[in-house]
């Protein structure tokens, strides 16, 4: 029995379908590569200080993610694919850590066009990526300096544990939570230990100028 010619045509009209879709896809990760190169460019910046730099990086940033978000906007299953995810989390994360380095307005979901799960994943990233501001300042012995960095360490993790729902809705933001509360224990006892060391070179220092001062 011959099939159907309509049958022909419904598969051949799937094909061209799922070749357009693939197109779309290929294109998407073209971008999402890019993007998070841009971002992880911009917050090298930010560590070495290099602040227009970090804002044209940004800016860039933010032009790739139209670039990958608007061919999107009819195929919903691939703009909530984990790669297309994954590279808005990194423009969140690149967003938020230089509004807090630099004491600036936090951008909310609605200014980044992001989803609300993928801002709250980027933004333990951002938390997280603090740490290392607060390192490299107890390396210098500049201990008071990294003091601010932990608190607001802490304060996005105080934040993050009110959003309590399930993994399905925040895209497994329990595990990066957990992930946080360690990277956030660990700068507590490291800052912890600076402070000692700090205060027992003070003594130190202070016992010495006394010894002289009585020779």
């Amino acid at each position: 029995m011959p099939a159907d010619p309509h049958l022909t045509e419904i598969v051949e009209s799937i094909v061209q379908e799922l070749d357009a879709l693939t197109q779309v896809r290929d294109q998407a990760l073209q971008h999402s590569r890019s993007l998070i190169r841009t971002c992880a460019r911009a917050i090298r910046a930010m560590h070495r200080h290099q602040w227009d730099t970090a804002q044209a990086l940004l800016a860039e940033a933010q032009e790739l993610a139209r670039a990958l978000t608007d061919p999107l906007a009819p195929y919903p299953a691939l703009y909530y694919s984990g790669y297309t995810q994954d590279a808005l989390k990194e423009l969140v994360e690149a967003h938020l850590l230089s509004a807090l380095l630099r004491d600036r307005p936090i951008p909310t979901p609605a200014d980044l066009a992001v989803p609300s799960s993928t801002y709250l994943l980027g933004l333990t990233e951002a938390a997280t990526e603090l740490r290392r501001f607060a390192l490299d300042l107890m390396r210098q012995d500049r201990v008071a300096e990294a003091e601010p960095y932990l608190a607001i360490m802490d304060e996005i993790y105080g934040l993050l544990l009110t959003v309590d729902f399930p993994d399905a809705v925040t895209g497994g933001l329990r595990r990066q939570t957990d992930v946080l509360r360690g990277v956030v224990e660990r700068t507590r006892g490291d800052l912890t230990l600076s402070l000692r060391q700090e205060r027992l070179r003070g003594a130190l220092t202070r016992l010495e100028a006394r010894l002289d001062s009585t020779e």
